[in-house]
C-alpha cells in the first residue's frame, strides 16, 4: 500500500503562523501537522509515501532526507493550480495499487484511519455526517454509496462533509488518473481532488462507501480558529502513536 499527501499550498489565511513554514509544519503537543500523518501511515503498514510539495518544498525535502520511505515530488505549479493540479504531478509516480489519499494539514482519530484503511470498496470516503457550510467539501450519498461530492452542493442538499482523505483501491487508480489527466487537459486548474472522484462516479462501475465518521474526532487546519480546535481536542491515541513513531 501507497500513500500520497498533498503538501503544496502555503496556508495564508493563517496569517504570519505560516510566513517561515508551511502549515503541515505547525505543531500541536510536540509534534507536527504532517508528523501526526506520517505515524499513522507507518502504523497501519504504508512505507512508500509520496510528499507533493509547493510552498517551502525544501523543509520537507530536508525532512525526508531523513528517511527511506519518503519521496517528495515539488509542483512548480503551485501557485497557480488546485489540489487536482498536484495530484496530476505526482500520478505517474504512484503504481496501481491501494493508495491512501491525504492532506498534510487534516488529521484525524487512529480509528477513523484505520476503519477506512480497511475499508471495503474502490474509494473509501470518510463523511462526518452534519451540517455543512458554504466552504465545506459536501456529499449527497444513495444507498450507502457516494452520489456527488462537491463544494457547489447547495447546503439545503447537503448530507454531510468528506474529511479529505480516502483509500483508492488498486482497482480504481488507474481511472482516477485518467480522469486527473482529462480535467488537466480541460484546463479546470481550480479544481480539488474531488473532481476527479466525481468523474469516476460519473463513469460507474466502481464502488465509493461514504465512512461514516460517527462524531469521532478529526480537523483541517486552514484558519487561526481550526488550529485552536485541533490543540484543544486531539486525542490522546493520535499523540501516543505519533510518539511512537517519532524516531521512525
Amino acid at each position: 500500500m501507497q500513500a500520497i499527501i498533498m503538501a503544496a499550498g502555503r496556508g495564508s489565511r493563517l496569517g504570519n503562523l505560516t510566513e517561515s513554514i508551511p502549515k503541515a509544519f505547525l505543531e500541536v503537543k510536540g509534534h507536527r501537522l504532517i508528523d501526526y500523518n506520517l505515524a499513522l501511515l507507518r502504523e497501519n503498514g504504508v512505507s512508500d509515501i509520496k510528499i507533493v510539495t509547493g510552498y517551502k518544498a525544501e523543509l520537507y525535502e530536508d525532512m525526508a532526507n531523513n528517511y527511506t520511505d519518503i519521496t517528495c515530488v515539488y509542483n512548480p505549479f503551485h501557485a497557480h493550480c488546485n489540489v487536482l493540479g498536484s495530484f496530476f504531478m505526482a500520478q505517474e509516480k504512484l503504481k496501481d495499487d491501494d493508495t491512501i489519499y491525504l492532506h498534510a494539514d487534516t488529521l484525524c482519530a487512529p480509528d477513523i484511519f484505520k476503519d477506512m484503511v480497511h475499508g471495503n470498496g474502490d474509494i473509501v470516503m470518510p463523511v462526518d455526517f452534519k451540517h455543512c457550510d458554504n466552504e465545506a467539501m459536501k456529499v449527497t450519498t444513495q444507498g450507502g454509496q457516494v452520489v456527488s461530492v462537491s463544494k457547489k452542493i447547495p447546503e439545503s442538499e447537503s448530507e454531510g462533509e468528506f474529511i479529505g482523505m480516502a483509500k483508492l483501491s488498486g482497482n480504481v487508480m488507474p481511472a482516477i488518473k485518467r480522469a486527473s489527466q482529462k480535467l488537466m487537459r480541460d484546463g479546470c486548474l481550480t479544481s480539488y481532488f474531488e473532481g476527479a472522484i466525481q468523474e469516476v462516479i460519473n463513469i460507474g462501475g466502481y464502488s465509493v462507501p461514504a465512512m461514516p465518521t460517527n462524531n469521532r474526532f478529526w480537523g483541517e487546519v486552514d484558519f487561526i480558529e481550526d488550529y485552536e480546535y485541533v490543540k484543544n481536542n486531539l486525542p490522546e491515541a493520535l499523540w501516543q502513536i505519533a510518539e511512537k513513531h517519532k524516531n521512525d
